[in-house]
């Protein structure tokens, strides 16, 4: 019984958690935030879909990508966060 309990242990002791990858953590913040079933590739396409569209709303001034960019990302993680959303 010793024998078998001093095993356990040391295979407990030699699990190391998995690293994250330098892409998981660049999409760190869509992973936190966005719902866990879509890719982070997709709701950075979500987004710079909804920059686009505010961007044209403007009539394509230029000085405010970064503004759209800040504003899309809200509104699409508010949406993807919203209960009973169908994304």
């Amino acid at each position: 019984m010793a024998a078998k309990k001093d095993t356990e242990r040391r295979a407990a002791e030699r699990r190391v958690p998995p690293k994250t990858t330098s892409n998981t953590a660049k999409h760190s913040a869509f992973n936190n935030t966005a719902r866990a079933d879509l890719p982070a590739d997709e709701v950075r396409q979500l987004i710079s879909e909804a920059a686009y569209y505010r961007a044209k709303q403007r009539g394509f001034v230029p000085g405010h990508e970064l503004e759209d960019w800040i504003q899309a990302e809200a509104e699409v993680i508010r949406r993807l966060n919203r209960p009973g959303s169908a994304a």
